[in-house]
């Protein structure tokens, strides 16, 4: 059974307070349990009774648990099947669990990038009456890795580079919307492919803090965490022999700064210009368009003599590609994936349908492109990659070969090449594996990343 509000004191209002949930003094008497158990959850969802919360979570039995690759923790974390999907099951303190779960649940709200919050167990006990931790459970997110599972012996300075770049974007977004992660590291992120490079997502939020504002000392505290953060997890990377030798982890944390800051300044900074240079307010708005942002307001001002415009974005919302691409097709991408596919798509309707209205262009273009492609990938292939980077990867994959072939190479050809050279060798990253060793995870992770790195080699590329 499951409670979605009764167990839950109030939201605050003082935002000195925000996102703290006052400590349960003592049990609560009208709260439903199942003996002594108590599930606060968002969406009923019935088959979590059926796991074995009774026992402690180290435990736990191998035929209710899903083997995937897990990032380093503070506390016990364990993947278990719960029916279609997958949930990331972790044991902790209940003050800290619900204010966590709190806090994933605001960031939703927000469109953050985050793992999905399922519920909060508390009150477990072992048959014998000794207490158990309290649980955190969210959602696996599908087709996501921990930036371990990245990496082999040797990794590319711009993979890391990618890494790096996508974390310090996630803390933007983050701050853009008021809230103060105070924990921000890899370890505290998972990564999805999106086109070439990552999109990044936060995983820990229990020792976040949502506030209407941030004040530029709590974004450079949070960003003087990620930098330290970073350059501890390349260096433990580098004492086990998975990134270069020459890669300095000092030197390389500090791209988060210069990352975050260039993006930071190009979302909020004031800018003034001339009168007679009006343009600049298209040109801004572009840029900010590039970068996957949509602005929604803007303050502007001018001198008592007319003669300057003092220009500064006041709402800024990220995902324009996304919500392009949806709005067109209903197709769900990442910010890159929905970028290169929308170019696709722009390239194809000016190829087929000049002039044509762009809604309707979009629809010939997801039957004739999008779909075919998607439908030639073999069922016992599909689970290697999400559809809209199976797609993008096939359009990069025709570019190539039409580049080192010089000549046209039609879809399907492209699609079979790309299906025998490069996806078959992929490691399924949608499959659940049942109980792997440690050795057999470890094999997976880094045949994982070799392929990752080598995807488009020529040497993969097939001549016709």
């Amino acid at each position: 059974m499951t409670d979605q509000s009764a167990t839950w004191q109030d939201e605050p209002t003082d935002y000195e307070e925000v996102g703290k949930l006052a400590r349960r003094q003592q049990p609560d008497p009208e709260a439903p349990a199942l003996g002594s158990l108590n599930i606060t959850a968002a969406v009923a969802d019935p088959e979590l009774l059926d796991l074995p919360w009774h026992v402690a979570l180290e435990d736990w039995p191998e035929q209710y648990l899903a083997a995937l690759p897990r990032g380093i923790s503070r506390h016990i974390v364990r993947f278990a099947r719960l029916g279609g999907s997958v949930i990331a099951v972790k044991e902790t303190s209940e003050h800290v669990a619900r204010h966590e779960y709190h806090m994933l649940r605001k960031l939703q709200r927000l469109d953050v990038p985050c793992v999905e919050p399922v519920a909060v167990i508390r009150d477990r006990q072992t048959p014998d009456g000794r207490p158990l931790d309290t649980v955190l459970v969210t959602r696996h997110l599908k087709f996501s890795l921990p930036y371990r599972a990245l990496f082999s012996q040797k990794l590319r300075r711009d993979t890391l580079t990618r890494l790096i770049d996508a974390q310090a974007l996630l803390l933007v977004r983050l701050h853009l919307v008021g809230f103060y992660w105070g924990d921000v590291s890899l370890s505290n992120t998972l990564f999805r492919r999106d086109a070439g490079a990552f999109a990044a997502y936060l995983v820990d939020a229990e020792t976040g803090e949502l506030y209407p504002d941030l004040s530029t000392g709590q974004r450079e505290y949070d960003l003087e965490i990620a930098r330290v953060n970073i350059a501890g997890e390349l260096m433990d990377l580098l004492d086990g022999g998975l990134i270069d030798e020459e890669v300095d982890p000092v030197a390389t944390s500090e791209r988060i700064m210069d990352s975050y800051r260039n993006l930071w300044n190009e979302l909020t900074e004031k800018e003034s210009f001339e009168l007679g240079e009006r343009w600049r307010l298209g040109a801004r708005i572009r840029r900010l368009n590039e970068l996957g942002f949509d602005v929604e307001e803007y303050a502007i001002k001018t001198t008592p003599d007319g003669s300057t415009i003092h220009l500064q974005p006041k709402v800024v919302d990220a995902g324009h590609h996304q919500r392009r691409l949806l709005r067109l097709t209903g197709i769900d991408a990442q910010e890159n994936q929905a970028r290169r596919l929308l170019n696709d798509m722009d390239t194809f309707r000016a190829e087929n349908y000049p002039g044509q209205d762009e809604e309707i262009s979009a629809h010939a273009w997801v039957s004739q492109v999008f779909e075919p492609i998607v439908k030639a990938i073999p069922r016992e292939l599909s689970g290697k990659l999400e559809p809209a980077e199976v797609v993008h990867q096939v359009l990069e994959h025709r570019w190539y070969m039409s580049e080192r072939l010089d000549r046209y190479v039609p879809l399907a050809e492209t699609v079979q090449s790309y299906i025998d050279s490069v996806l078959r060798h992929r490691r399924d990253e949608a499959a659940i594996m049942l109980n792997p060793d440690t050795q057999m995870l470890k094999v997976i992770e880094q045949e994982e990343a070799r392929h990752q790195e080598d995807e488009y080699d020529d040497e993969d590329l097939v001549d016709d």
